[in-house]
């Protein structure tokens, strides 16, 4: 988000959209998001669905008095991909004043599941 040199730009991430509480990114599949093996990494995946739903608090709070942190998040993998494009839909299940909950779905082009993640985001005073 702020420049391009963090981990979604090295695995090659995209905003679709952002809107309240609704997150949608994109993530290739290549060879910087395959483990050894040839199939999409589980740690991908996973740092897609943070991503989502820590760019999605984000939007939810004031930017001049808060900060949010990823405080916990699981993942559940549902489907081997090798290649192509996968699709993070990150919604708000809950909007604290604390912490935030998010659910993530990726999917591949056919809108298959490919992991279900849920995490939950910290909301902090900004320190000065």
């Amino acid at each position: 988000m702020r420049d391009n040199h963090n981990l979604s730009h090295t695995l090659g991430m995209e905003f679709v959209e952002i809107s309240e509480g609704k997150v949608v990114m994109t993530m290739p599949v290549d060879e910087r998001t395959r483990q050894p093996f040839g199939y999409l990494h589980g740690g991908a995946s996973v740092a897609l669905a943070e991503t989502a739903a820590s760019v999605g608090t984000a939007r939810l709070i004031n930017p001049d008095t808060q900060i949010c942190f990823g405080l916990e998040i699981n993942a559940n993998h549902i489907k081997a991909k090798r290649e192509g494009i996968v699709t993070a839909t990150a919604k708000a299940v809950h909007r604290g004043r604390t912490t935030m909950v998010w659910q993530i779905e990726i999917c591949d082009e056919q809108g298959e599941l490919i992991c279900l993640s849920r995490c939950t985001v910290a909301v902090m005073p900004k320190k000065p």
